[in-house]
């Protein structure tokens, strides 16, 4: 069985809950602090793939770089939104876990679990 990654933010709470609830049930994840590592474009594009979302469902809109950068332009192309994450990492959503084709945002932590 492939080991799961977690791109995780250490500072926030769902993320430190998702990664307690993969070790609990037997999960040891690579664990990828995305903002000190932040994805590359092609990772990111394979990460939203088995997401099975589109890059600006992964933003983060809270965040004051999101207004910064007018990401709220509904006419921005995907490549331009995934550039933006790729060069301000808060701005995506946390944590993810990938396991093999799948991936889960762990918004409640407890949906990780559904990708095993």
């Amino acid at each position: 069985m492939p080991k799961p990654t977690i791109y995780h933010n250490p500072r926030c709470s769902k993320s430190r809950q998702a990664l307690a609830l993969l070790e609990e049930n037997g999960h040891a994840p690579l664990i990828v602090d995305y903002l000190k590592a932040p994805p590359s474009a092609a990772e990111l594009q394979s990460i939203l793939k088995k997401l099975k979302m589109k890059p600006r469902d992964l933003l983060r809109k809270g965040e004051a770089a999101y207004k910064d950068l007018g990401l709220d332009n509904e006419t921005l192309t995907d490549e331009k939104l995934i550039r933006a994450m790729v060069e301000n990492p808060i701005l995506i959503e946390r944590p993810i876990v990938v396991m093999g084709t799948k991936a889960k945002i762990g918004r409640p932590p407890e949906s990780v679990l559904e990708i095993f």
